[in-house]
């Protein structure tokens, strides 16, 4: 599964391409800045800066704000990574990931799994693809810490303490806050958000101890957008991203793990089964995204070795201002994109969420029943791949 490198996205000419060329070109001091030295130092240069005062005047505004967005940038990423450099060994990291067995999660297995990395999958469903001999599969239930454990304590007994650690499984229900049920906003906030403090807290200590490794938050751009019949996905969304940020300050100030990085993942719609049935009503500049195309941007992320902040597609970068607009504008935009879930359909993996609590509050499986690589899972087993 060869990496994508095109000019173009695989979805086409859309905003992100124009941001690109942007970026490329009139943004880039390595371009602009010898223009520049052509336009005082050559006699052409020099005629056509006389000729063309206000393209002159321009192009230093364009140099200036290029240096103001490198320099941001080189020092975004250095806070971001605490001022200190850390080096991966991929012949012996091991990778967790939550909702591994298809979509964006199955292709990130296996595009780690392709560089040689050991990979641990944790999800209900069997894989959708063939197995490498370095991906291990476990059937868990992350939204239950007594379920976790065990396969945890098989995970680092049988295979190593893991350092990569890929929050990636998720649910949305696709109703409204009243015709939600108390287990369906229930189930959301299980998966899409206290499963990622039970996973780290089975994986972020060893990390820690050893200053060294990296929790990835897969969240979603709905983390800053609310709207109607995505209420508890949003919520949850937004608490995921909390959790990242309050992450990322305790590993440096509580926990004396600066090497740890953390990564957060802002994506768009994202053509998953999961999503089926949902209106994009702006094609170009937030396009559907492929799986893929999401799970390229996280293996790329983490094949750096350093923390950051992927927010899919481009455009979503304007996303985390809608707080601070004004009111009418903010109500306006929600009751206009009211229309994006009239016609969800999106797959549920658990359709009967209230048996699913039920059994549960009946008493939940033995530890480390239906927990062994390639077993059945307990009947209170749930993930879903985001």
């Amino acid at each position: 599964m060869p990496m994508h490198n095109g000019f173009l996205p695989r979805e086409g000419f859309k905003g992100d391409t124009v941001l690109k060329i942007i970026r490329n070109t009139a943004l880039n001091p390595k371009l602009v800045f010898p223009l520049l030295l052509l336009a005082k130092y050559t006699k052409m240069g020099q005629d056509w800066a006389i000729l063309h005062p206000l393209a002159y005047s321009r192009l230093k505004k364009l140099l200036v704000f290029g240096l103001i967005r490198w320099i941001n940038n080189y020092f975004s990423r250095k806070v971001l990574n605490n001022w200190v450099d850390d080096k991966y060994d991929w012949s012996r990291e091991l990778v967790v990931v939550t909702g591994g067995a298809g979509g964006i999660g199955g292709q990130i297995v296996q595009l780690l799994a392709e560089r040689g990395i050991k990979v641990v999958v944790l999800d209900i469903q069997p894989l959708t693809y063939p197995a490498a001999p370095n991906i291990h599969y476990f059937k868990c239930d992350l939204t239950s810490p007594k379920n976790l454990s065990p396969v945890a304590h098989t995970i680092r007994h049988t295979i190593g303490n893991p350092t990569i650690l890929i929050n990636n499984a998720g649910v949305v229900q696709g109703r409204t806050i009243l015709d939600a049920s108390e287990h369906d906003i229930r189930f959301t906030f299980d998966v899409n958000t206290l499963a990622h403090y039970w996973t780290t807290k089975e994986f972020l200590p060893h990390m820690a101890q050893s200053n060294h490794g990296m929790v990835v938050t897969v969240a979603s751009v709905a983390a800053w957008v609310t709207v109607p019949n995505m209420v508890d996905y949003a919520a949850s969304k937004a608490a995921a991203r909390a959790f990242h940020e309050g992450l990322t300050a305790e590993l440096q100030t509580r926990y004396a793990a600066p090497r740890v990085r953390t990564v957060l993942v802002n994506q768009g719609y994202t053509t998953t089964p999961l999503f089926e049935g949902y209106y994009n009503d702006s094609p170009f500049l937030m396009p559907a995204l492929e799986p893929a195309t999401v799970a390229e941007a996280v293996v790329r992320q983490v094949l750096k070795g350093e923390s950051g902040q992927l927010i899919l597609p481009g455009f979503g970068n304007t996303l985390p201002v809608l707080g601070g607009m004004p009111h009418w504008y903010q109500i306006r935009l929600r009751a206009k994109n009211q229309a994006i879930m009239k016609a969800f359909k999106g797959r549920k993996v658990v359709e009967d969420v209230e048996r699913f609590y039920e059994e549960r509050e009946r008493g939940e499986p033995e530890p480390g029943e239906g927990m062994e690589e390639g077993a059945e899972a307990g009947a209170s087993t749930v993930l879903v791949e985001k």
